[in-house]
């Protein structure tokens, strides 16, 4: 079954009592027994909804996996995953991740007895290097939030299961319409559903996905007995969404190409950071391992301050300035002072998270148009150049 087909159907089923095409939204926080234990494989809501349920299958199938499990956001998800860790068990993460990540590990975490190492995982002998026989956990973000970083998956994870580790691939960026990491080698891959999968910004949602059953029941047994599910409605949405989801992929994609192409000879720019360019560092990776290379971009100004960048994105009109991404409209923001604020100046300067650095959700808006959006917006900080430079 093709990926497309696999989006609108799989793990999906008419609804028996009615033959609804879409899944009801089982609005119910319990459900009726004929005897103690005898019931319809539903008992409280808190484990098992069948709206949920079909978005878990929905969602293994897509990403080739055979569990998925759901959660009330894609930190939650994030959560149960740290969960499986005890004290003492070392960690090695990708150094450019998003900020709320970060401050999971490190505020939450660390202080539970969790170590962890972050390295730039570009380069996969950086892994190598501080696998210990106490790693138990290699997180990976690629393309990486905010600087767009491609990291191979296939090596990572064979170093992560030479060392006895999972390797856990935060997929949110790509979505599995562009890259499948449990056909890497992955042993997790995990999203934030509100993003692409749920695709239109009215909704929040977690979850991960795994082809083991005992690390399956490990997570469902986090799930019901920490309580962090995903509802029944953002369950409904997010199945919802992932029906477009490969359409909507394809004019992110086209989108963000021609949006790349315009920045590239921008005279205000200074840098783009997007795989799908040629001279980027993981191009080439990013063709092996990708179908495409995404609608996520970042770039720099050639004014690198908080104040021209926050110029710019208040004179865009179509990208509107918000936190998030993923959704059918175009977003603009600034890292440095809003998702990756978390994040100590210094180890975002190491990233390459400057003052002027602005990440880019590119919509399905017509490419003319959010062209000509940005265009203005960087006259706008032309013009403010040279004001302070007379």
């Amino acid at each position: 079954m093709k990926f497309g087909t696999k989006a609108i159907h799989a793990g999906l089923q008419p609804d028996p009592s009615t033959g609804a095409i879409m899944t009801p939204i089982y609005q119910t926080s319990t459900y009726v027994q004929k005897a103690p234990g005898d019931h319809q494989g539903y008992e409280y809501a808190r484990t098992k909804n069948p709206t949920r349920s079909a978005l878990e299958a929905n969602l293994a199938a897509l990403e080739n996996g055979n569990y998925g499990v759901c959660f009330g956001s894609g930190m939650a998800a994030i959560d149960s995953l740290a969960k499986l860790l005890k004290p003492g068990d070392h960690v090695v993460s990708t150094n450019d991740l998003y900020g709320g990540t970060y401050r999971l590990f490190t505020k939450v975490f660390q202080k539970y007895g969790i170590d962890f190492d972050f390295v730039d995982m570009q380069d996969p002998e950086n892994v190598a290097k501080v696998v210990s026989s106490k790693t138990r956990m290699v997180w990976v973000e690629t393309p990486t939030n905010p600087m767009v970083n491609i990291i191979d998956i296939a090596a990572v994870a064979k170093i992560a299961k030479k060392a006895g580790a999972w390797t856990v691939v935060d997929n949110t960026f790509a979505t599995p319409y562009l890259q499948q990491p449990l056909d890497l080698g992955a042993d997790f891959v995990t999203h934030s559903a509100t993003k692409y999968l749920g695709g239109h910004s009215d909704t929040v949602l977690g979850a991960v996905v795994c082809k083991d059953k005992e690390l399956a029941d490990q997570l469902y047994f986090i799930q019901n007995a920490t309580g962090g599910i995903s509802g029944p409605m953002d369950s409904f949405l997010v199945l919802r969404g992932i029906k477009t989801l490969h359409v909507r992929m394809k004019q992110h994609c086209q989108n963000a190409r021609a949006i790349v192409d315009f920045l590239e000879n921008h005279s205000a720019v200074d840098k783009v950071n997007y795989p799908g360019l040629s001279n980027h560092k993981g191009h080439e990776i990013a063709k092996k391992q990708m179908r495409d290379f995404g609608g996520m971009l970042s770039f720099s100004l050639k004014n690198d301050t908080i104040e021209a960048a926050h110029l710019m994105m208040t004179q865009t009109k179509l990208f509107s300035l918000a936190e998030s991404l993923g959704g059918v409209e175009s977003l603009i923001g600034h890292p440095a002072s809003m998702t990756h604020a978390s994040i100590p100046l210094e180890e975002r300067l190491k990233t390459g998270v400057t003052n002027s650095l602005i990440r880019v959700s590119v919509g399905i808006e017509d490419e003319e148009d959010l062209i000509a959006d940005l265009k203005n917006a960087l006259e706008k900080v032309e013009a403010m150049a040279l004001t302070t430079t007379h």
